[in-house]
């Protein structure tokens, strides 16, 4: 017997090569079949997704997570059950210092996958920027023993290298987190901006695995020469240097992505999502990949960028819907059309597909409603976000009903005998 059954959906999941209308059977919170006409009778519970897409749970590789304790943290919960986002990769908010109060207070009353990239830093980012300013806070050797004894939830190393991050100390906290990298066996995500260093400056420090983040920022100066796909990103790219987008709230230039496909060079998708992203431009992962779509690339490539590539990037068991898996799986209406999307600095393209998720299941469980909490005090709105923001609310608050009819209720209670009033 299975547990569910989500019949007729269009099914698209590229680790599989499968792109057809087929049926998702689910038990014991894995895939246990995917096949056309599965029969319905063997299922305790069918939903019908005819005219939906259907992928694997999403994994979003850059995101911060850690809400509560650092600047830039948003709490996962009230996003994943809307985004299909099944497995959230938190990219450096906790250093060696606050690893174990990611787990805590994170991972494990998640009702999905996290996994962290270790920052360098053992303060990670309880402050928007500088955490590379003090070098003894890039203690090796500690960040070493703690992740190894978090070997579960640490999936790879962070670094952000600009120049507010690493001050006076240039690439010095780069070596110490290719070092860290290295001794964990796991990959390195590095954070590009503001030079100096620029991407030429960090280049020879990267091996084939490891990863650019924010590669299609409009800030660094030398990832396009004359709108081109410059040298040294060539050369990254043929010596196995991964590339991830993570929009963020200030990373993403459609101009430098477009270049980039032009050139062969096809990024995991990303938000980089956190406190100051999630009220926009980022927003969340499907609203990324509708800008995706719109710089040129495929909804099979788009697909494959948001689950099984970044899966196998950062070594994690997600990412498809093949049988024996995890039973993650996101359900979208896909609706067709040509839908406006901007950039960060204002440029703006349109989409021909925009994705709005209807279901999100983790392990098999379908995620649940839950409404966010506002934003922080040092969160600058503008006066659209807040607008939003304040209409967010009231949808909440007018969504509670009242019930005060007779026939609002099955079976009322009868209203007692005199003989039993005391």
């Amino acid at each position: 017997m299975w547990d569910l059954l989500l019949r007729g959906g269009r099914v698209v999941d590229p680790a599989c090569g499968r792109d057809a209308t087929a049926d998702i059977a689910v038990r014991g919170g894995r895939i246990a079949e995917v096949a056309a006409d599965l029969p319905a009778e063997r299922a305790a519970r069918v939903v019908d997704v005819r005219g939906k897409l259907v992928l694997p749970g999403l994994v979003d590789a850059h995101t911060h997570v850690l809400h509560g304790s650092t600047y830039w943290g948003v709490d996962p919960e009230p996003i994943a059950w809307r985004t299909g986002v099944t497995t959230w990769i938190d990219a450096g908010s906790a250093g060696a210092y606050g690893l174990e109060g990611l787990r805590r207070s994170v991972v494990e009353p998640a009702p999905f996958r996290v996994k962290a990239l270790v920052n360098v830093s053992g303060i990670g980012l309880v402050g928007r920027t500088g955490e590379h300013h003090v070098l003894e806070n890039l203690d090796v050797d500690a960040a070493t023993a703690v992740a190894a004894r978090h070997g579960d939830l640490v999936c790879g190393v962070k670094a952000r290298m600009d120049s507010h991050t690493v001050g006076t100390h240039g690439l010095e906290p780069l070596r110490r987190a290719v070092a860290l990298a290295r001794r964990l066996e796991r990959p390195l995500m590095v954070h590009i901006g503001y030079g100096p260093p620029d991407l030429a400056d960090i280049a020879p420090l990267l091996t084939e695995g490891d990863v650019v983040t924010h590669c299609a920022t409009g800030v660094a100066t030398d990832l396009l020469v004359n709108g081109r796909a410059s040298d040294t990103l060539l050369r990254l790219r043929d010596s196995g240097v991964l590339f991830d987008l993570g929009h963020g709230s200030g990373a993403f230039d459609f101009d430098v992505l477009e270049a980039e496909l032009a050139a062969g060079l096809v990024p995991i998708v990303s938000t980089d999502l956190h406190i100051r992203s999630v009220y926009g431009p980022a927003f969340d992962l499907p609203t990324v990949m509708g800008k995706a779509l719109a710089a040129g690339m495929d909804l099979t490539d788009v697909v494959a960028a948001v689950t099984h590539r970044p899966a196998h990037t950062f070594g994690l068991p997600a990412g498809t819907l093949r049988a024996g898996e995890a039973a993650d799986i996101a359900v979208f209406d896909a609706e067709e059309g040509r839908f406006p999307v901007v950039d960060v600095h204002g440029g703006t393209r349109e989409a021909p597909l925009r994705l709005t998720n209807t279901a999100t299941y983790a392990d098999g469980r379908l995620l649940t409603p839950r409404a966010a909490e506002p934003p922080p005090d040092w969160v600058p709105l503008s006066e659209a976000q807040q607008s939003a923001e304040e209409h967010r609310q009231e949808q909440v608050r007018s969504a509670v009903r009242r019930l005060d009819r007779p026939e609002d209720f099955d079976e009322p209670f009868p209203r007692p005998a005199a003989t039993d009033r005391t």
